[in-house]
């Protein structure tokens, strides 16, 4: 059981996180599917998984936290354990994987972040199992909260527009450039237009020196 002065918060905090869940079915649901060729499959996967777990992470601390006689310690330290895991298995899976060495570093951030998420939630946790009491490990615990709801957002958001939502990319925006496709994960278009070999056959078709001595 939270704090009464929280039960307000972490109400809410269970509930944009439970529509946001729902959201991100529905979005992944109505998507083109991608093939091959737009980008490594991990990666993708990846984004998806971790935008799950970050709103997942949300609703059940928050919804475990309301419990009458409950203590929010005992969730925040199991959803922090299992976020570190996950972070560690994604790691491993990246660096596995056949990505270029610059689509690896681009997932960097996401990997801090989410360390810095769920370690805060092991923290706290263990604090507020030791002391229910503890007024300012449980407000730490909210930032948590509210801190995976917006890394989930902005995850959500990148998966499904195929946008990087990082500092850099941003960065680039605002400076005029377009953020390289790569970085996250994303190939680049093929250029649309003549190939060498069309080329070559249109200047076959049209030389008059040929029609003649046909």
């Amino acid at each position: 059981m939270v704090l009464t002065t929280y039960e307000g918060l972490f109400a809410a905090i269970g509930a944009a996180s439970a529509a946001l869940t729902g959201l991100l079915f529905v979005a992944i649901s109505v998507a083109p599917r991608r093939g091959p060729a737009t980008g490594p499959v991990v990666i993708q996967q990846i984004r998806a998984a971790a935008a799950l777990l970050c709103f997942v992470n949300a609703l059940a601390v928050s919804l475990y936290g309301l419990v009458p006689d409950g203590n929010i310690g005992y969730p925040a330290l199991t959803l922090g354990v299992i976020g570190i895991l996950f972070t560690a298995a994604a790691v491993r899976s990246v660096l596995s994987s056949g990505s270029a060495p610059r689509q690896k570093l681009a997932q960097l951030g996401l990997f801090t972040l989410l360390l810095l998420i769920f370690g805060t939630g092991v923290v706290s946790g263990i604090a507020v199992i030791a002391n229910p009491g503890d007024h300012g490990q449980v407000q730490v615990i909210g930032y948590a909260l509210v801190s995976s709801l917006i890394v989930g957002i902005s995850r959500a958001w990148e998966l499904i527009g195929d946008r990087d939502t990082s500092l850099f990319a941003s960065l680039e925006l605002l400076a005029g450039r377009t953020p390289h496709a790569d970085r996250v994960g994303i190939a680049e278009p093929p250029a649309v237009g003549p190939t060498d070999a069309d080329a070559e056959q249109a200047g076959d078709r049209d030389d008059p020196g040929e029609s003649g001595d046909r």
